[in-house]
């Protein structure tokens, strides 16, 4: 079986060049042949409907993308196939249901005209042009072969939303990497993580709020609690209208009186993520919910971050955004309401009081993560595009 593959790939630092990567060396190992015919053009929708008229398809039996994280030009490229080859099959997994990109490229005039005014009018207009923005969206997702999500959750919005036939729908587990079992350090002190990329909207603010009421609380809790920041710091994340987020949280920390409990490893290479998770006891995913995004839609997408713990045979503490509740049902964690920092103080409270709960959650997580590996997401990839490529569009 020879498939295309549109994604962003690396060096591109994402969540989802990062997913999509894995997933293509797994298929190849699997004997699936993988073609990428949108890499290098960046997220460029008009670009990537250029490629789609200009690439060869032929002995392509199926394609498959990777949608979310504000990509267009996957999108675009699936609407061009399916306006010029109708009968190919084509397959996406959806990072962020229960939509399928949220955003349109451009705004139809006159709200086009406020695109360049200053907040709130370019915002306003955003959600005054999303009913054709959901329409173009449900349009495509109507017509696809077959649409994954990486959660239960993620599949019954999305099939909601988007108004679509069950057996269009398939769950896929978002897969790890075979990592060698680690045990965990010794208990004291008790070492949280902050892992996945550091930018505004991650809530790594009421992480450190937590803590800090936490220590004001429980003064004695201060000598065994270590807390690292770990991840990518890409400029154009880390870096807004209102200046060097790393700077603003490295002040944060100060102002808390936390700089001598805080570790950084920014921009961490690939092949030390497992070291480092493993060298820690919880991993700590402290995420909000966009309030931009609620106007438009329930945000139920799952993290790569949780990935890595399941790999490295760690649990979490996660905030109940996103489907991050599901994926922390399985005794592999604890969860609190997003935003509410007196219960994450609570729940960091109880891991401190109960550190044992530390490695009931690994002992979990482990199970999970090799449940998961990506040879076997590889393999359910693989049947899921044998069954699409029986069934027309």
């Amino acid at each position: 079986m020879q498939i295309a593959l549109l994604a962003p790939l690396p060096p591109q630092q994402n969540g989802i060049a990062d997913y999509a990567g894995h997933l293509k060396h797994a298929l190849e190992d699997v004997g699936v042949r993988v073609r990428t015919p949108l890499q290098g053009i960046g997220n460029d929708p008009e670009a990537a409907r250029q490629r789609v008229a200009d690439a060869d398809w032929t002995g392509i039996d199926l394609v498959h993308a990777e949608i979310g994280g504000g990509r267009l030009a996957e999108f675009h490229a699936l609407r061009a196939l399916r306006e010029r080859y109708p009968q190919l099959p084509l397959t996406a997994t959806v990072h962020d249901p229960e939509r399928l990109v949220w955003r349109r490229h451009t705004l139809p005039w006159p709200l086009s005209v406020a695109a360049s005014l200053r907040s709130p009018l370019p915002e306003m207009a955003t959600v005054l042009a999303d009913p054709l923005c959901l329409r173009e969206e449900r349009q495509l997702a109507r017509h696809m072969t077959r649409l994954v999500t990486l959660t239960h959750t993620g599949n019954r919005c999305l099939q909601q939303r988007m108004g679509l036939q069950q057996a269009q729908m398939a769950v896929i587990p978002h897969g790890n990497l075979p990592i060698a079992p680690l045990p965990l350090p010794a208990l004291q002190p008790l070492k949280l993580l902050y892992f996945g990329f550091i930018y505004r909207g991650k809530g790594i603010e009421d992480l450190l709020e937590a803590l800090a009421q936490l220590f004001i609380e429980k003064p004695a809790l201060r000598a065994r609690v270590r807390l690292t920041l770990a991840g990518g710091s890409e400029p154009e994340m880390a870096f807004g209208p209102s200046g060097s987020y790393l700077q603003q949280l490295r002040q944060r920390i100060r102002e808390l009186g936390l700089a001598d409990l805080i570790g950084w490893h920014l921009d961490l290479p690939a092949a030390d993520i497992p070291q480092v998770i493993q060298a820690h006891h919880v991993m700590v995913l402290p995420y909000r919910e966009s309030s931009k995004l609620k106007i438009l839609g329930k945000l139920r997408g799952t993290s790569g971050a949780l990935s890595w713990a399941m790999a490295c045979g760690r649990g979490v503490i996660t905030s109940d955004a996103r489907s991050f509740a599901e994926e922390v049902s399985h005794g592999n964690g604890d969860i609190y309401p997003q935003g509410n920092v007196p219960a994450l103080m609570a729940a960091l409270s109880r891991l401190c009081e109960q550190p044992q709960m530390a490695q009931t959650w690994a002992d979990r997580a482990s199970t999970l993560g090799r449940e998961r590996v990506w040879s076997l997401t590889a393999e359910r990839f693989q049947s899921l595009f044998q069954q699409a490529c029986g069934v027309r569009p």
